[in-house]
Order: C-alpha cells, then structure tokens, then sequence
C-alpha cells in the first residue's frame, strides 16, 4: 500500500467502508436534469470536446485507489465528459487497488482504466502484463508533451514509450509553522539549509523548554512512511538530483555513503532531544505519534516547525485559518543554497487497459486542462495538478496554489517520491520498519541502510 498510503493516508479514518463501485449516467443536457453531484450542468460549452465525438451509449470503466469521500468529487469532475460526449463513467475504488489490480489482469478482467499511485508499480504492470497495457493514444502524448514538464511526463513512460499520464500530485518539501509566532519572533523564513538549522537553534535559545521541531511517524500497518519523506528530502539536497536517481534506481546500493550523509543530517534534527520533539516526548515519541497530528502543537507554541506535505492540511482544526497571514501555513524546505531547489512530490498515473476509441477519449480528457480545471472546481482543499494548464484561481487553499506554483516552475528540480519507485519488499517493507528502528530503538545509521540494502531483490 506504499503509494496509497503516503498519499492518502490522511483520509483512511474518514473513510467508510471496504470499497466504492458508482456508476454514472450520463447527463441528458435537458433543463430538468442538473446531473450527477456538483459536476453536471446542462450548460456546459462542449467546444472542447468536439474531437472526442458522439460516445453515446459507451461505458467506460475506471479502478482507482481513491475512495469516499474523495471519490465523489472524482465523479463530479467527469460530468462534462459525460454531458458533452454521452458516455458513461463506471467508477470503482478500492482500499485493496494495488493487491486487486494485478489479480484483475492476470484473471482477463482489467479495468478500462486505471489510476495507478506509483511510477515502481506502474513499470511493473508494463513489465508482467505488455500484452494488456495499452501505449497512450496520440492525443494524450500530445496533451502530456503540452501541458506537463519533461520529468513527469518520464514517470509515466516504461522503455521509451508513453503508457500513463498524471492525474493528481502533491508536494512534499514543505515546513508548517505559525505566521503570527514568526512575526512575534521577528523569524525570517529560511532560504537554505543552514539558515533552517540557524532557525532551529534561534528558537531553542528564545525557548529553553521547547524542542522546535514536531513530528510523528505512526501510520498502522505504513508506519514509517513519514521518515522515508524526510530521507529523500534530504539526499536531494546533500547528494543531489542525479544521485538521488541512482538510488532510486539500485545504480548505487542503498547504504551509499552519501546516503549515509544524508541520513546523519536527518538525525541532526529527528534525533537530537534538544531539537524534537516538541509538544510530544522525547525522540523515541516520534515512533508512536500518529503523522497525521504531529503538527497540532504548533499553535500553541509546543513546537514551531514540522516538515509535511501540502495534503497535511486536512488535519489541522477547522477553526485554524491556513494561510501566509493565517493560523498555520508552509514554506519550501530549503535547499543548500537559494540556487538549489530540489522537490519532493507525488501523484497518480491514469493508464489504459483497453483499446477503443472510447477508452481513448477519456484518457486525454484526464489529461487535459479541461479535466484539471473542473477537478479544482469541484473539490476542496488538498488537490492540486501538475497540469500547466490549470487554472491555479480554481485552486480553493493557499498552500495547494503554492504548491501548483512550485510545480509549474522550471526552476525548481522535481523528483517522484523514492520509496514508490523501489520494490515492493523495499519501498513499502524495509524502508518504513527499518526507519522506525532507527527511531523506537536508537538503530545507528549504518545498521538502518545496510538491513535495506539486504533487502532489495537480487
């Protein structure tokens, strides 16, 4: 449940039930009919989707991860397809995709499509499956070549050809605090690593009883799956793009020795008491706070910093206001210099199972701008695109405007989430137990990477 979990973690206690199978219908465009959820209306311009042609009578059917209560706003967003075109969405989620999926196609029943949460995954469903996945059509290369950077565009691409393009994405390089405790402070956001470390110990001298720094990695059976984050943040920005890849990609073992740098440099902050862990315990408590309310001292000024995505938003109080002015808001984990800006991030790929014209037509319809502007227009905060062509006034937070901001910006060096990229038996196993080791029993750095690198397959 690598993926999954790291990227959906925060809504599996709002969730109910063991899956989701929808069917839409599709929209009749009559003045009596306001069609499925928020999504239909029967004045929709269909101009932009005139090249998809009259699919009436057509269904399509769609295997996703995501389940209620996002579900529902990914139904809405197909309304215009389904008003415009006239076909039918058949949409499934389940918390048990990336189990199922592959079941599904060996049995001869995939689905049409599906949203797959990891680049790793994906390169596998290419590799056992070739004869059922299908390459994306020309429309869909076409929009991925338009409206999408180089490196994510690769992601979704198996040996040089093109098979999935990017449905939703997050970012992860990014440090929470309290607006108004830093205007109290006279703190400045930092601008590199050192001006971070400078901050912390600032904060610590101004607050002899306060560690600066909160963070929890307890998640259930994904455990762990916070400090993989906190790793791959940092080898980005001490080892750098090119050897993160190598990592990644096994071209370098795991226990490298810039990897090791780069887990010392972790510990500088998640294992030194005088640093963390702010509001909770001491750095043993790491272990054992759940993620998704490591940061709730923060307004209260048991800790002042906690590194997170920007989909931790959904857990802060809804009486506390995140913005730049706000009760709460994020700013870019630095790099070593103001030059060096790598980031962290995450997402979905939408890959084909079918080949009919059909199934064509609503995988270039995910990947354009027209699917990404109704995806912000009916959903809340926490979603954002790295489709250049959305709208980012459509954008209903702050830090998910930020993030698309950072997303769309060339100077900035993108790199897919590592552990979703590894095997199985390492990126979703042995990184997450291994870093909680290294946490609940003081592992030294050495025995935490070389206990992975074991076990990477051979």
């Amino acid at each position: 449940m690598n993926g999954l979990r790291k990227r959906r973690g925060y809504t599996a206690a709002a969730a109910a039930g063991a899956g989701l199978v929808l069917v839409l219908t599709a929209c009749s465009g009559s003045d009596d009919d306001g069609g499925s959820g928020d999504g239909a209306s029967s004045t929709t311009d269909c101009t932009a989707y005139e090249d998809y042609g009259d699919l009436s009578g057509k269904t399509i059917s769609v295997y996703t991860s995501i389940v209620d209560p996002e579900s529902q706003q990914q139904i809405d967003s197909y309304a215009p397809f389904e008003e415009c075109t006239g076909a039918t969405i058949e949409y499934e989620g389940s918390r048990e995709f990336e189990a199922q999926l592959p079941v599904r196609l060996q049995a001869g029943n995939p689905p049409d499509i599906a949203y797959i949460p990891q680049p790793g995954f994906l390169k596998s469903i290419v590799e056992q499956y070739p004869e059922v996945v299908v390459p994306a059509p020309q429309a869909v290369i076409d929009n991925a070549n338009e409206y999408y950077t180089e490196g994510w565009v690769n992601y979704g691409t198996v040996d040089g050809t093109l098979y999935a393009t990017p449905l939703g994405a997050n970012v992860k390089s990014f440090v929470w605090y309290s607006p108004s405790a830093f205007e109290e402070n006279g703190y400045e956001i930092p601008t590199t690593w050192d001006d971070l470390i400078a901050l912390t110990d600032q904060i610590r001298e101004d607050y002899p009883d306060v560690q600066p720094w909160c963070a929890g990695i307890e998640s259930g059976d994904a455990t762990g799956w916070p400090a993989t984050d906190w790793l791959e943040d940092v080898v980005l920005r001490t080892a750098g793009a090119d050897v993160y890849d190598q990592w990644v990609n096994h071209e370098i073992p795991f226990n490298d020795p810039q990897i090791l740098e780069a887990l010392g440099t972790v510990g500088s902050i998640l294992k030194d008491s005088e640093r963390v862990n702010g509001g909770w315990g001491d750095v043993t408590s790491i272990a054992t706070t759940p993620w998704n309310e490591a940061a709730q001292p923060i307004p209260d000024g048991a800790c002042f910093l906690h590194r997170a995505a920007n989909f931790y938003q959904a857990n802060w109080d809804e009486s506390l206001t995140v913005a730049e002015d706000g009760d709460v808001y994020a700013f870019y984990l630095p790099g070593a210099t103001e030059d060096d800006k790598p980031l962290l991030g995450g997402g979905e790929f939408v890959t084909a199972f079918a080949d009919r014209p059909e199934v064509a037509a609503f995988q270039a319809y995910l990947s354009s701008p027209e699917w990404a502007n109704k995806k912000a227009e009916v959903t809340g905060q926490g979603w954002l695109s790295a489709n250049n062509g959305l709208d980012p006034e459509l954008l209903q937070s702050p830090i998910d405007k930020l993030s698309f901001d950072l997303l769309t910006d060339d100077s900035y060096t993108f790199r897919f989430d590592g552990s979703d990229q590894m095997p199985g038996a390492v990126g979703a196993d042995a990184f997450w137990k291994q870093m909680t080791a290294w946490i609940a029993e003081d592992q030294s750095d050495e025995e935490t990477l070389d206990n992975i690198e074991a076990a990477w397959p051979q």
